[in-house]
């Protein structure tokens, strides 16, 4: 019954956003392995979009924050505010609390508030003032952002790109998804109508689904060659880091759960590998733009099957 949940997800997302079935796959496999998305493209082309989508049909508190040149940590996280009643300093936690963040345009904001983020991406709290406090669980961080090349940016650090699970692109709809755009109702109209398809509890029990998915020992050593050959890949400054082995084993696992399979086959692996890897991988010649399906092409066409 869960799956056929998740299956519903797929379609209403789909009706939505046209014509990218397979991305939003992988954003719904990237959830499920307990993961932090990051959604990579131009504007215009459904980014913020998919973000609402997701959040309203896993119906989930979220909140969105739109980043700014501007915006200070606090903005995120948090400030105390003198309460002259008690005569102490009360904290009023910012939009960091809750369930799921769209963290809208994340590369917009300077280096330092991208940071604020960081311990909330990776030890699920936040340290302000001296006190640390914990964020709902499930937490999950859906950022968007503009291309790096592009007016106004400022590039996310490796430390922080590092700590999303996965990156996707979007791209244009292809003519008949784009026709099908033009003739159709508004996105927004549309994003309000729609209710959520998974309780916190179905989601729960989908997560801890994923971890019992079988994984074979010949597949781990197929994802340990996989990662093996980028760290001696001349084409790359540094190679996958142990974090990027995890993350392509439990999204390889989710992948074979939506597919309704107990266990992993290669054909998993394969199909995660451009979200996993594509970020992590930095060209030895910085001028190289090199796409994430580009890499994960080269890698296995490189790396044989066990």
């Amino acid at each position: 019954m869960t799956l056929a949940s998740v299956q519903r997800v797929v379609q209403q997302a789909s009706q939505i956003i046209l014509g990218k079935e397979g991305q939003i796959r992988l954003a719904l496999a990237c959830l499920l392995a307990r993961g932090h998305l990051l959604i990579e493209d131009l504007p215009g082309v459904g980014k913020t979009t998919l973000a609402h989508v997701l959040a309203k049909l896993l119906g989930l508190n979220f909140h969105r924050i739109q980043f700014t040149s501007d915006m200070l940590p606090a903005d995120i996280i948090g400030v105390s505010i003198y309460d002259r009643d008690s005569a102490t300093f009360k904290f009023h936690p910012g939009p960091v609390f809750a369930q799921l963040i769209l963290a809208d345009e994340v590369n917009r904001a300077t280096p330092k508030t991208q940071s604020a983020l960081l311990e909330a991406m990776e030890e699920h709290q936040v340290t302000a003032e001296g006190e640390t406090r914990r964020l709902p669980e499930p937490f999950f961080v859906i950022a968007t952002q503009n291309p790096s090349h592009q007016v106004g940016t400022f590039p996310l650090p490796e430390s922080q790109l590092d700590r999303f699970l996965m990156r996707i692109e979007l791209g244009y709809p292809d003519r008949d998804a784009e026709r099908a755009l033009l003739q159709g109702a508004d996105r927004r109209d549309m994003i309000g109508g729609v209710g959520p398809c998974l309780s916190p509890t179905e989601l729960a029990d989908l997560q801890a689904r994923v971890k019992e998915v079988h994984v074979a020992a010949p597949l781990l050593d197929y994802i340990q060659s996989l990662v093996e050959h980028t760290r001696r890949a001349p084409e790359y400054s540094t190679g996958l880091s142990p974090r990027a082995s995890l993350a392509l084993l439990h999204s390889s696992r989710a992948w074979a759960l939506l597919d309704g399979r107990d266990k992993v086959i290669p054909e998993d692996v394969q199909a995660v590998l451009p979200g996993v890897a594509g970020h992590r991988l930095r060209p030895v010649h910085d001028g190289m733009r090199v796409t994430s399906v580009d890499k994960a092409n080269g890698l296995i066409a490189a790396v044989p099957i066990p």
